[in-house]
């Protein structure tokens, strides 16, 4: 079986590659076609060569796992942000129907409004605040035209490859006595290596039962504010020997409204994983879990 993979590079992408494998061939690509196996195309400003890509691999799974993740620079070149976000996506999806593949698409707790305390569920009315929100809304609308597919929303993901809120913090805590942190936004922070894991186990069950496609929500169990993720990260570090400037009580809490940036953020970022954990007989570990052994593998100590 090969599975064909855009967006090889990122986060999300990156697990990906290692997930998937045990299922089938998998095609890795980013979006530069001279690094690509064969000069595959896996740009998405490029739809035609998208769409010769999977004419040319004959996938029968495509995982999507490119975004436009800037959600400020989002507001300032929202035809860029959609062009990845939507009409890459759409061209896929059409490109899935025409060949009979199962489609995987990454969509955002985004698309939602940030109303209210309770965790979101698929059939919620949607009400994006952003550009990214509103793009990333128009992307998963055209995924599911296609009747093979499985989107997954998802919230504050982050990995041990790259840049991420923990790696910002540590350094931040080095650097300064105290600083402050946003409480009011509430959500949990999910791995790339978790939603990498439940992707490849939801495709091999529902290549087997394709009555399993759909939308689903995937995040970690448990919840938290940014202030509060800030807090469990320092603690983490100086329980591994880390010596901070700042400590755990050194991060100030502060609001929403007192840190102005270009696209407006959800204050409720909870999403309920009661649909997924039931189709795919799962259960989701809690956040504190996997930023704890995220810590642990960037920083080297045990």
């Amino acid at each position: 079986m090969k599975i064909l993979l855009f967006g090889s590079n990122g986060q999300v992408g990156w697990e990906l590659q290692r997930s998937l494998s045990v299922l089938g061939e998998v095609v890795a690509l980013g979006s530069h076609a001279a690094l690509n196996p064969h000069h595959l195309c896996g740009d998405f400003s490029d739809l035609a060569g998208l769409l010769d890509t999977v004419n040319q691999v004959q996938p029968r799974v495509i995982v999507n796992a490119a975004a436009h993740t800037a959600v400020d620079k989002a507001q300032s070149e929202p035809e860029v942000a959609r062009q990845i976000n939507a009409l890459a996506p759409a061209a896929l999806a059409q490109a899935a129907i025409k060949s009979g593949a199962l489609l995987v698409h990454y969509s955002s707790d985004y698309v939602f409004d940030g109303s209210g305390n309770t965790p979101w569920v698929e059939l919620d009315a949607t009400g994006p605040l952003s550009v990214y929100g509103q793009t990333k809304l128009e992307g998963e609308q055209a995924v599911a035209l296609c009747p093979k597919h499985l989107i997954f929303r998802t919230s504050w993901v982050y990995g041990a490859r790259g840049g991420n809120f923990a790696k910002t913090m540590l350094r931040l805590a080095g650097e300064r006595e105290q600083f402050s942190v946003i409480n009011d936004q509430i959500g949990a922070p999910t791995s790339a290596e978790l939603l990498a894991d439940v992707s490849a186990h939801a495709i091999r069950a529902t290549l087997a039962h394709p009555t399993l496609a759909g939308l689903y929500h995937c995040a970690a169990d448990g919840e938290t504010s940014w202030h509060g993720y800030a807090r469990f990260v320092l603690a983490q570090a100086q329980g591994l020997g880390h010596t901070l400037k700042a400590g755990p009580s050194q991060v100030n809490a502060t609001t929403t409204a007192s840190y102005p940036t270009p696209a407006q953020r959800p204050l409720n970022s909870r999403l309920n994983t009661a649909k997924l954990q039931a189709a795919f007989g799962l259960t989701l570990p809690h956040w504190q879990q996997g930023v704890a052994r995220m810590l642990t593998e960037i920083t080297g100590k045990q």
